[in-house]
């Protein structure tokens, strides 16, 4: 499914969109260059979720956990192609919602999950290209009907 969003609130508003169709144990994989949208998107899941916190990229830290009506588990893989350890994250699968950047570096990821591809058209438009496995059918289904 492709959708195309010309500003960075439309991003946050589609993020929020899907955010209010997931639930606990949900995982998000979010591919795309840098600047892309793909933290854009998660501040929406946020926003579906309660969380008042400020949500940005985990580049640095891998890991931010946010708290609102469910967990938010925010991993930025990228780094881990450099350290290929198991860090744990799989504790976290079922306790909440699950959002990985750069899922092609993290190797421990589960194989269902709902996959979101960012393309830059522009400074503010983006197109945006969703896919789902098997468990996740059903949300895409929603999503369509939403969109």
């Amino acid at each position: 499914m492709k959708i195309i969003t010309r500003s960075y609130q439309e991003t946050i508003n589609l993020g929020k969109q899907i955010g209010l169709l997931l639930n606990k144990g949900s995982l998000i994989t979010l591919k795309g260059d840098l600047a892309g949208g793909k933290t854009t998107f998660t501040k929406g899941i946020g926003e579906a979720l309660n969380i008042k916190q400020v949500i940005n990229s985990p580049t640095f830290t891998i890991l931010k956990i946010y708290n609102g009506s469910l967990p938010l588990y925010h991993i930025d893989a990228y780094r881990l192609a450099e350290n290929p350890y198991d860090l744990g994250f799989d504790e976290y699968y079922d306790d909440g919602i699950m959002v990985v950047e750069w899922p092609e570096y993290y190797e421990a990821l589960p194989e269902e999950h709902l996959d979101i591809e960012f393309n830059y058209i522009d400074d503010t438009s983006r197109e945006i290209n969703i896919t789902a496995t098997k468990e996740y059918e059903d949300i895409l289904k929603e999503i369509e009907k939403i969109c």
